[in-house]
């Protein structure tokens, strides 16, 4: 039989995967008597987790909404390491990950001190990043991006200072809606109050967001979602999938040194 710790891990893994779970079939997914099952779910209980029991024919338990993720108890320099790492992991360096990693950061510096926030951007100021196959990206303040996100996150009308290409900069009063991220570059896509139309912004030409306060109702965007607004109002292709096979003449060693792992 597992440990009581690992065991109620999983248990609550197996909350998380469905709805409701009658007693018996949660009893026997775990290898453990009824009598067992009520002492863990009591155990996640004293931890926090809203398990909800019911009894009849059709009893079982079930985890009550809200309690997806357990709480997270962490020490300054984890929290430090966890803000440079989603910082790290906005830049792309992983593909796919990158609105994740903006939710998160925006969720974990909105809760940091003051005096961590100083060590996560004093370990930023010193850190070269890596550039992932070409030129680095344009560089995004992750002030910009944390204030950005929490607007769209709100429903808050926003400002800013807005630079245009070859253009005097300019401000600009909106109501976000989604952060993209597309070509190594960040855009927001807002409906622009002063021009009454839908626009797209790249992150790296804005300065100073600040909400007004102001909650607005999300108007419908003219597309299927924002990331085919951006390709669209920047002229860009459709991607397209194809399969290449390539048959290199050359030692293993060799194509390694040439092209990496």
């Amino acid at each position: 039989m597992a440990n009581t710790g690992s065991r109620t891990l999983r248990l609550l893994s197996l909350l998380q995967t469905h709805r409701h779970w009658p007693g018996p079939d949660l009893a026997e997914r775990l290898g453990v008597s009824p009598r067992t099952l009520r002492r863990d779910v009591d155990r996640l209980r004293e931890l926090g987790y809203p398990v909800e029991a019911s009894r009849g024919v059709d009893g079982g338990y079930r985890l009550a909404a809200g309690a997806a993720l357990p709480p997270l108890v962490v020490d300054d320099d984890e929290a430090v390491a966890l803000a440079v790492g989603m910082q790290a992991a906005t830049q792309g360096a992983v593909a796919g990950i990158e609105e994740s990693a903006v939710r998160a950061l925006t969720k974990v510096v909105q809760v940091m001190p003051p005096r961590l926030r100083r060590r996560v951007d004093a370990l930023r100021a010193v850190t070269e990043p890596l550039v992932w196959g070409g030129a680095a990206a344009p560089a995004v303040d992750p002030a910009v991006l944390i204030g950005v996100a929490q607007a769209c996150r709100d429903t808050e009308r926003l400002e800013f200072g807005y630079t245009p290409l070859d253009r005097e900069p300019m401000d600009r009063h909106v109501e976000p809606h989604r952060l993209v991220p597309l070509g190594r570059r960040w855009y927001l896509v807002a409906y622009d109050l002063h021009r009454h139309d839908w626009r797209s912004f790249r992150l790296d030409r804005l300065t100073a967001p600040r909400s007004t306060g102001a909650r607005f109702r999300s108007r419908a965007l003219p597309a299927a979602d924002a990331a085919e607004f951006v390709r669209a109002a920047l002229g860009a292709p459709q991607p397209t999938a194809y399969r290449v096979e390539v048959l290199v003449h050359a030692p293993a060693a060799a194509v390694r040194a040439k092209v990496g792992r």
